[in-house]
């Protein structure tokens, strides 16, 4: 009898190992992959018991990357110490430390999930203004030095941050609070359509999935039909860009997100053959030299006005592009505060981008089409 009961033990065990075994082996096969074409720092999967964003990317040169999973409300997850974080979906509230994090939450139309911010004054959406007026949004200090105190009495459900080496203090003590971080490295991405494909990160946290595939494709329609329309131009007019801070001339390096749209809109980007995908820092007699009979100026830096160029810096009349009043720029339209509205829309509506750089190099192709962030200067 000893050993009978001996031997239903170990078949009993067996048993249990064996539904372990393949418990473990459901939860480790993934369902369903979110469809990510453009992106290159994140993928979301979906599982029998539970989703995750795997953040790949999360700062240039990283050589480690992040996991976090998604579980519905009131579950539990075995496996919880895998992840850097786990988070509760659909979020309710919400921290996100930068202002092209905003659009998405509007486009989503979870705005109101909204309880914290830091730089609030950079926010130019008048929507999210207007919250921050009501008292509905906490100002949270500057973003390398948050108030960490505000911040756990807050209590959000998750805090959405961006790092540019892995090295923040702050998270480090709001992590052990058990508070979420997760982070975002939307600002990483170098295609114009990669950047606005964050949406689906977004969508993945407040279990909207469906809803932001459905606006990215959207998007991806528009950019890819404003793209094809500019082809049939017959001219390729040749553009600079940046200006000069101090002594030094910044514009846009040939692979960079500013330098596409420029191929896209089926212009000559006179620096387009330089590597990179940040910003080239140039002497003004190189970019006088190679830049001067250029026939358009898109993107010049945060000058309103063709006097203001010219008082700060006599040289940029020497410009052929200057002298013929064809420098066009992003900065002339902020929200109430003074942010720059361009730098929190622009990488979550690479259309509105395309569409208003082919009005300016190719006004015959969108008659009726009236640029949305970029202004022509007086």
């Amino acid at each position: 009898m000893q050993k009978l009961y001996i031997f239903i033990g170990i078949f009993l065990f067996l048993s249990s190992c064996k539904e372990n075994e393949k418990s473990s082996s459901i939860d480790s096969e993934i369902k369903e992959r979110v469809q990510v074409n453009y992106a290159k720092g994140f993928k979301i999967n979906t599982y029998s018991s539970h989703k995750d964003i795997e953040l790949i990317n999360p700062w240039p040169g990283a050589e480690v990357t992040f996991k976090y999973a998604l579980i519905k409300k009131g579950m539990t997850l075995p496996t919880s110490e895998k992840f850097d974080a786990v988070i509760e979906i659909p979020v309710s509230n919400i921290v996100v430390t930068s202002t092209t994090h905003i659009p998405s939450l509007e486009m989503l139309g979870v705005s109101e999930a909204l309880v914290g911010f830091p730089n609030i004054d950079y926010i130019s959406s008048e929507t999210t203004r207007k919250r921050i007026d009501d008292g509905k949004i906490t100002e949270l200090g500057k973003n390398e030095d948050i108030n960490t105190e505000v911040l756990i009495d807050l209590s959000p459900d998750v805090i959405v941050g961006f790092a540019v080496d892995g090295n923040n203090s702050a998270f480090n003590i709001i992590k052990k609070t058990g508070i979420p971080v997760v982070y975002n490295s939307d600002w990483t991405e170098t295609s114009p359509l990669g950047k606005a494909e964050w949406i689906k990160f977004f969508g993945a946290l407040f279990d909207k999935q469906k809803e932001a595939d459905s606006i990215f494709s959207t998007i991806e329609l528009q950019y890819n039909s404003a793209k094809k329309i500019a082809s049939k131009a017959i001219s390729e007019p040749t553009v600079i860009s940046g200006a000069m801070y101090k002594d030094v001339w910044y514009m846009p390096q040939g692979k960079s997100w500013a330098a596409q749209f420029i191929k896209d809109a089926h212009g000559d980007y006179l620096w387009k053959e330089t590597e990179g995908t940040g910003s080239l820092s140039l002497n003004l007699e190189s970019v006088l030299e190679k830049g001067k009979e250029a026939e358009f100026w898109v993107g010049s830096g945060q000058f309103t006005s063709l006097q203001q160029m010219k008082d700060t810096h006599s040289v940029y009349g020497q410009f052929e592009a200057y002298k013929n009043k064809k420098v066009f720029s992003f900065t002339s339209k902020k929200g109430a505060t003074g942010g720059v509205l361009y730098y929190e829309l622009a990488p979550n509506r690479p259309d509105l981008v395309l569409k208003d750089i082919i009005k300016i190099l190719h006004p015959e192709l969108l008659m009726d089409y009236q640029p949305y962030f970029f202004s022509h200067l007086e």
